[in-house]
Parts: C-alpha cells; sequence; structure tokens
C-alpha cells in the first residue's frame, strides 16, 4: 500500500515551487527592465535633452564634448569640465557650496 503524502511535504513542496516561480518572475522582470532601459537609450543615444535633435562631437581643448548644432546646447560627461577649465573638481565644488540654497 502508498503512502500518502502528509500535510507538511505538501506545504514543503509548495514552498519551494512558489520560491521557484517567484525566482523566474524576478528574472523575467529584471530581463523586460533591462530590455527597456536598452530601448531607452537607443532611442536618446546622442540626442539634445533640450530639442531632441542629433548631437555631434567636437573638441575644445582635446577634449570631446557633445554639441547640438540646431538649439547651439553644448553637454559634458562626467569630468569634462575640469578637464577643459584646468581647475580640479575641489573648486566646482566649492562653487557650488557658494550657490547652494539653503
Amino acid at each position: 500500500m502508498p503512502l500518502k503524502p502528509t500535510s507538511k511535504e505538501d506545504e514543503y513542496f509548495a514552498r519551494e515551487e512558489a520560491v521557484t516561480l517567484r525566482k523566474l518572475a524576478n528574472k523575467t522582470q529584471q530581463e523586460m527592465a533591462a530590455d527597456e532601459k536598452k530601448k531607452l537609450k537607443d532611442l536618446h543615444w546622442m540626442h539634445c535633452p533640450k530639442c531632441g535633435m542629433q548631437l555631434h562631437t567636437i573638441v575644445i581643448n582635446k577634449v570631446e564634448v557633445d554639441r547640438c548644432f540646431s538649439c547651439g546646447g553644448i553637454y559634458l560627461d562626467d569630468g569634462e569640465l575640469e578637464k577643459i577649465s584646468g581647475r580640479s573638481s575641489s573648486f566646482f565644488e566649492e562653487m557650488n557650496n557658494v550657490f547652494k540654497k539653503d
């Protein structure tokens, strides 16, 4: 006569299945988020945040910066302002503190 599984066994396997399904759902959600992030990057990559036109790379003081020839905007990546101006980042932090609202 076969043994009937106990309710503790049923609960254990139900919990294991729930954990597996939760992990699968999280993985699927992360993949979807990564795909959505990639789509947004591809849509906005090298486009002006102000007018939406194409950005072009130009060189200023041996530093490549992004320029919009439609609205005239110039956009800098992290650290490029310091390289162009020849000043350290502490100078800009001090200036930020001067103009920061309390």
